[in-house]
Parts: structure tokens; sequence; C-alpha cells
């Protein structure tokens, strides 16, 4: 993938990267740190190759520091990704807006239908016949 939008979302698909993604919001960790919680269910190897793909994607920034190797989030690589959803966050608050007051309309036009039932039922029929 070229397109820097689908290696964003392709690196945010994973919710190991997304829960990567998540830690490093409090700081800098080093890639030990972001492999700990998830040892118990995946090697070493494989959170690298996680890593990897956020690295690839703009999202996470690894540098070195002698023996470690610090990782840092690199929000500004979400900002087109975030971009491109806005348009459709309007789009559905739109949409939502419109059904809000079609249900508005729905209800009222119930609550008054419910209000004749309910004064014609209290009305006679016709005239009352004497017994």
């Amino acid at each position: 993938m070229t397109d820097t939008l689908s290696q964003t979302f392709a690196a945010l698909a994973d919710p190991t990267r997304r829960a990567m993604l998540a830690r490093l919001t409090r700081g800098e960790a080093s890639v030990n740190e972001l492999a700990e919680p998830f040892l118990d269910r995946m090697s070493l190897p494989a959170v690298t190759k996680h890593l990897k793909v956020l690295e690839k994607a703009g999202l996470v920034e690894k540098t070195r520091d002698a023996q470690r190797r610090p990782c840092q989030l690199k929000a500004e690589a979400l900002k087109d990704a975030v971009e491109w959803m806005e348009q459709y966050r309007a789009f559905w608050e739109e949409s939502f807006d419109r059904l809000e007051e079609y249900l508005k309309t729905v209800t009222a036009e119930k609550k008054k239908a419910d209000v004749k039932k309910t004064k014609s039922k209290g009305k006679p029929n016709g005239p009352k016949r004497k017994a």
C-alpha cells in the first residue's frame, strides 16, 4: 500500500496495534514496555512486527537510546484519517437531525390521533333510548 490513508486504516484495524497506540498516548515507551501486556498471547517478534506496521504507517516513531528503543506516538499522522472521517461524521449528524425531526412529527401526529380516540370513546354514539 502506497496510499498513506490506507496504511493508517490498515494499522488501526488491529486491536493489538490500537492498544499500543493507546499506551503511547500516556508517553514514550520502550519496545519491551509496549510488548509486556501481549507476551502471554504472542512472542516478542510478533509484537515487533506490529510496531513495524505502526512505524510504516507513520503512527509511531522508534528511536535509539543506547540499548533502549523508545517509541513515541506521532499523532499528526492521524490527521488525514480524522479529516477523511469528518465528512462522514457531518453526514451522519445531518441524517440523525432529519430523523429526529421526522420522529417528532410522527409522535405529534400519534398523540393527536390518541387524543381524538379518547374523546370519541367518551361521547355517546347516538341518542339514548329509554327502556
